[in-house]
This record gives structure tokens, sequence and C-alpha cells, in this order.
């Protein structure tokens, strides 16, 4: 199934933020998982350390990333990479939502700062 009609993606919500995923393995990929992330004004993510490599794209507004210790402000058309193990975390401070499109390996997991494991039902 090579295409993904918009009405095929699944919402998750979690930290605040909407997952709508439309690249997985329910929707045919074998190998990659990407979605749109929609993050509210005001939001600010915990930050976790991944176990694959991730990429960013903004689509919309300003987000602060913040990868391995070093925070950019990135806006529109603007992209990042997070090398696998690499902590990461994901802020909206301005008063506006912001988007982006983000894409990974599948089976990708994230270890928070608690200790906990979340495994993101969007990249499996």
């Amino acid at each position: 199934m090579p295409f993904i009609r918009s009405d095929e993606a699944v919402v998750h919500e979690i930290h605040g933020t909407r997952f709508v995923s439309y690249i997985r393995p329910g929707t045919g990929s074998r190998d990659l998982a990407a979605w749109r992330g929609e993050i509210p004004a005001g939001t600010v993510g915990p930050a976790h350390m991944i176990s694959h490599e991730e990429t960013f794209y903004v689509l919309s507004g300003r987000l602060r990333l913040t990868i391995g210790g070093e925070s950019a402000e990135l806006g529109v058309g603007d992209a990042a990479v997070a090398p696998a193990g690499s902590e990461l975390a994901v802020a909206n401070t301005t008063d506006q939502p912001a988007h982006m499109w983000v894409t990974t390996r599948v089976g990708l997991s994230a270890k928070l700062a608690d200790g906990s494991t979340i495994t993101p039902p969007w990249t499996h």
C-alpha cells in the first residue's frame, strides 16, 4: 500500500503534543515511521534519550530543539537531525502553535529522566 490518505492517519496524544501518524508498519512501511507533530503554544516536552536517529522539519511556527545539550530555535523550513543515543527535548515557547514533520526508523523507543521507557505506538 504505497499511498496513505489523510483519513488513514492515526492520532496519539502524549505530553501535551499530538502525533499524527502516517508512515508506520500498519500502513505498509517496513523500515520508516513518519508523523506530523502538533505542538501547542507554551508546550515544553520532557527530555528523553532516543534509541534511533530522528529527523525534524518545521512546517509552521517556531520550535526550540535541544539535541545532545545543544539548542537551536528553528523556524519554517529549518531541519535537524538527532543521532541515536542522544538526549532530545522539544519546546514551543511561543504563543502560537507549531507543526513539524518527524521521521525515524521503525522500533524507536525513548528513555525518560525517571528511567521509564516509552515505545511510541506511531513507531511500531
